[in-house]
């Protein structure tokens, strides 16, 4: 089965405060998107690439490849006006059948391990979502009031979120609503149940600039 990667990778660097959109921040010698590509061609070398980037974020991605010499094969599709809208101008540029992990270009350490956990689930179910406990207590809060809460009942939500690639093109057919949060909710409008994996806990989404010392870190 075709195993597809579809890289979204829309950030800005305003949290980070950093000039740069967070994706091409420099990570242990070269840009945290590089590592991303790699963390996922080191599962298996056979994935096929789109990468989905901001139209005037393209020529500076273009120039970090030359500069890095970075020669993964990819093909760069030009994002939309939300992350659905980006997603889906990625999964219009696919073709035929197989199994599609869209993953965030700022999630450098995603485990070989997890994607296979995703792509065995998704060939069963049609769908994987990696997920982690989380260690921390957890309250819930509703205007001035707020109560601990099982935090066993919840889930911490990572990438890549792995469909089969027909379902979840059918699903981005739907008009676009803010209650799409990610991949899973749009699938899960159309009334499919979504599978969770175990995900790894070091696959942190890179938003701040602790995470980045963090990957560096982590990636040393």
């Amino acid at each position: 089965m075709k195993k597809i990667a579809l890289i979204v990778a829309g950030g800005s660097g305003s949290r980070m405060q950093a000039s740069l959109p967070k994706q091409f921040l420099e990570l242990n010698g070269k840009p945290i998107l590089m590592h991303t590509f790699q963390a996922i061609i080191k599962a298996d070398p056979n994935f096929e690439f789109f990468l989905v980037l901001p139209e005037k974020e393209i020529s500076t991605w273009e120039s970090l490849c030359k500069n890095y010499q970075f020669s993964i094969k990819h093909t760069v599709v030009k994002g939309g006006k939300t992350r659905f809208h980006s997603v889906k101008n990625g999964l219009e540029k696919i073709s035929g059948e197989g199994i599609v992990f869209i993953h965030d270009g700022v999630r450098p350490l995603v485990s070989a391990k997890t994607i296979e956990n995703c792509f065995q689930t998704a060939l069963a179910h049609g769908n994987a979502l990696p997920v982690i406990l989380p260690s921390e207590s957890v309250r819930r809060a509703s205007g001035e009031k707020n109560e601990a809460v099982d935090r066993t009942q919840y889930y911490l939500v990572q990438t890549p979120q792995t469909f089969k690639l027909q379902l979840i093109k059918k699903a981005y057919e739907q008009k676009y609503s803010e209650a799409f949060t990610d991949d899973a909710s749009v699938l899960e409008n159309t009334g499919a149940s979504i599978y969770l994996v175990e995900g790894n806990r070091e696959n942190i989404k890179i938003t701040w600039p602790a995470d980045l010392t963090m990957a560096a870190a982590l990636l040393g």
